[in-house]
């Protein structure tokens, strides 16, 4: 499995990792309109088992799309406060679990020369080496799709307001 076409065809369980600012909303959009459900883990980590949530978000029924953030702790752990609270175990136990549940990880990356422009500081390269070491590491226990979110193509946008939108609509509603 080597693109996102064949990862959502072949999936039940998909887990969408990127870097600050990478712009997911409209792959899980799109996920979603596949018939994926669309989970986010609470916002901190647990405290003793942060894998924790994860897998009782895995538990769910049918196709499943997971907003993750192990990965992401993983890097910015490192790279932040110079150690993660998510271990090594712990990530290739959760890589384990998503294949058992027939998943993958998909490894957002943004286009090369947008990487490059917002990328500069040292830090930027740092974290685009420790995604690449997380995802090669991670691809001996789960597949990992690279997705490059430029050829998504354009954000999908909200409908023109209508009228009957809430808060523009004058007429008073009465409940009876």
């Amino acid at each position: 499995m080597h693109t996102l076409h064949q990862a959502v065809a072949q999936c039940r369980t998909l887990v969408v990792e990127g870097p600050d600012g990478i712009g997911r909303s409209g792959l899980l959009t799109e996920l979603a309109r596949h018939g994926f459900l669309i989970r986010r883990a609470r916002e901190q980590l647990h405290h003793v088992d942060p894998c924790h949530p994860y897998h009782e978000l895995l538990a769910a029924p049918g196709l499943l799309a997971v907003d993750g953030s192990i990965i992401h702790e993983l890097v910015y752990g490192q790279l932040r406060r110079g150690h993660s609270r998510v271990t090594w175990i712990q990530a290739l136990d959760f890589a384990e679990a998503v294949a058992e549940r027939d998943g993958a990880l998909l490894h957002l990356t943004a286009p090369q020369d947008q990487t490059v422009s917002q990328k500069q500081d040292m830090e930027g390269a740092d974290e685009i080496h420790a995604y690449e070491r997380a995802f090669r590491t991670l691809a001996q226990h789960v597949p990992v799709v690279t997705v490059d979110v430029g050829d998504l193509g354009p954000p999908i946008r909200a409908p023109a307001s209508s009228p009957f939108q809430l808060g523009r609509y004058t007429r008073k509603l009465t409940v009876g």
